[in-house]
């Protein structure tokens, strides 16, 4: 006989059977990945850093056209990092003004959850997502944050520790679920009024992960780089070997992609930036300079930019050749 469904919080919350998230993860996981684990019971949430109004729409709409049960809880998750002031300078509005936009959609799709990473969402947006009745999930990588977040409107807070890949921090998972559990529990949900739920990230990737998680205080597991070798993944076949085959010294973490730390498949080019660079990182990002960005835009203006250069420029394992991306999309004032 099979065993029964683990019933946590988080699939109370979600209203789903496996207390399992995918990760946004950019253009990697998409739709019909997204999907993919909507049908397996889990919950497929889509994500992206620079989403136009129309493409959003057309992404839901592919999601819940491969939805099995169309009524299956799904969520959208977009980078709202904060602009000026005191944060990063490489920081800006990825959705180019067009947040309230973004809502909407996301509101009118039936959504069940909106994330919010690399940043707390401005409290407008945070009480518009409750209006609409749509739960709230802050991605966080410090204990401090999670006080930040609750205040704000949190209904779930993901801590991401520091094994995971992408963005990450430098707290690892084994420390910071612990104590962001303990946090949790001193703030309530605005929509649902139990206890804020606390969702696990970084470095979960079989049952035993999923269960120490839970060991640890979470009511479950936000899942990435796992995921990206599945069928359904926008990976191409070759950089789904590449993370099959990446071992405990595949890694680096970099911030020449967006001027915050993140984890990507190491290569030469950017053993280079982070080895023989780093005065120059320092220098670009602390004039606001995304490192990669600059570098692509100068190389291509000089007739420099190689295809050699282009792929091992390319944020692996995500799954797009970031330099061509940033020059077709172009950051605002820049």
């Amino acid at each position: 006989m099979a065993p029964a469904p683990l019933s946590t919080p988080l699939t109370d919350v979600l209203n789903v059977k496996h207390p399992i998230m995918l990760a946004g993860m950019d253009q990697v996981a998409g739709p019909k990945l997204a999907a993919a684990v909507c049908n397996a019971g889990g919950f497929g949430t889509l994500g992206g850093a620079r989403y136009t109004p129309n493409m959003l729409r057309e992404m839901i709409a592919e999601l819940k056209a491969d939805l099995v049960d169309k009524n299956a809880p799904f969520g959208v998750d977009l980078l709202l990092p904060q602009v000026g002031g005191s944060a990063r300078k490489t920081n800006y509005d990825y959705t180019k003004g067009n947040l309230e936009t973004l809502l909407d959609i996301v509101i009118e799709s039936g959504a069940k959850l909106f994330v919010s990473a690399v940043g707390v969402a401005p409290k407008w947006a945070i009480d518009k997502l409750h209006k609409g009745g749509v739960l709230y999930m802050n991605m966080i990588g410090h204990p401090k944050h999670v006080h930040k977040a609750c205040q704000a409107g949190a209904d779930l807070i993901c801590a991401q520790g520091g094994e995971a890949g992408g963005h990450t921090g430098n707290i690892p998972t084994s420390i910071l679920i612990p104590a962001c559990a303990d946090i949790c529990r001193q703030y309530k949900s605005p929509l649902t009024g139990k206890p804020v739920t606390l969702v696990a990230a970084g470095g979960v990737n079989d049952g035993r992960s999923v269960a120490s998680a839970l060991m640890l205080g979470a009511a479950g597991v936000w899942v990435g780089t796992r995921f990206i070798p599945s069928v359904e993944s926008k990976a191409t076949e070759e950089q789904k070997r590449e993370v099959i085959q990446a071992n405990y010294d595949s890694w680096i973490i970099s911030t020449i992609w967006s001027g915050r730390p993140l984890r990507a498949l190491r290569n030469p080019y950017i053993e280079d930036w982070e080895l023989n660079r780093q005065d120059e990182i320092k220098r670009l990002t602390a004039s606001g300079k995304v490192p990669l960005e600059y570098e692509m835009d100068r190389l291509h203006k000089e007739g420099k930019l190689t295809e050699e250069i282009m792929d091992q420029a390319a944020l692996r394992p995500i799954v797009r050749k970031y330099a061509a991306w940033a020059m077709i999309v172009p950051r605002p004032n820049g």
